[in-house]
């Protein structure tokens, strides 16, 4: 049985994916591949290099992300991520995807073709920043003749490159809705359209999935609230132990 594992972008809900990586290692599930778009590409590309999930949720919180903001002083963008660039330099080096320990996808968007691009050999680190850089907020990453920005935007649950090489595929989606929401402030209203829109090219992709896991709790949170990072990580590793059941029973099968 080759498995596979697909996690979609979040923002700061992509913690979760860590808590869920850790239950799925507790539960000695194996992994044939991994596929991943913004905070999930980043999850997966550093658990692929070997990190523990509470290695990378050390580095992620730690992060004193206020300085990693530098204006881009150019039309195409705000903030230049030059400084993230070397964040990630500094934890993964020179790896390629060849380096990895499991096969990783990184997918990332094709502003110029208007389509979805997925990396998985050569060069790590462009394609992992590609997969992060916000359109608009930050000008977008010139690499392989492709003008790559967040892969979210077009396919934020990238499963599509895993169909003809595992049997089965689990999908970590850590954006669930809260109908329930009191939509009063402009910051809100702005998330929930962005919800909105990410949202919509995911469903169709569930249906590829054998396996969902979405932690409820995560409907809770701000995807930019990082002064709760520890309960997310925590809700993802509670809810994909609370599916053991399933996950012993396939790792078994």
């Amino acid at each position: 049985m080759k498995i596979g594992l697909v996690m979609s972008g979040g923002a700061v809900h992509g913690v979760a994916h860590l808590g869920a990586l850790k239950a799925l290692t507790e539960l000695q599930i194996p992994l044939h591949a991994i596929s991943g778009v913004s905070s999930g590409a980043i999850a997966g590309a550093f658990f692929a290099a070997g990190y523990t999930p509470e290695e990378i949720y050390k580095l992620a919180t730690e992060l004193p992300y206020w300085q990693l903001a530098k204006p881009a002083f150019n039309k195409r963008g705000l903030i230049r991520l030059d400084k993230l660039e070397k964040e990630f330099s500094k934890y993964l080096g020179n790896k390629t995807f060849e380096d990895l320990n499991l096969p990783l996808f990184i997918c990332a968007t094709d502003l110029r073709q208007g389509t979805t691009v997925y990396f998985s050999s050569g060069n790590l680190i462009t394609p992992l920043l590609a997969s992060n850089t916000v359109p608009l907020l930050s000008p977008p990453v010139e690499y392989q003749n492709h003008l790559l920005v967040d892969g979210g935007l077009l396919n934020n649950l990238p499963v599509e490159c895993l169909l003809n090489i595992t049997d089965f595929r689990i999908a970590l989606h850590v954006n669930p809705m809260n109908t329930q929401a009191e939509l009063k402030t402009f910051r809100s209203i702005l998330e929930r359209t962005c919800h909105l829109a990410i949202n919509n090219n995911v469903h169709p992709r569930l249906s590829l999935c054998n396996l969902i896991i979405e932690p409820p709790a995560l409907k809770y949170f701000s995807l930019t609230d990082l002064k709760n990072a520890r309960f997310m990580f925590e809700a993802g590793y509670e809810h994909t132990i609370s599916l053991a059941d399933k996950l012993v029973a396939l790792k078994n099968s």
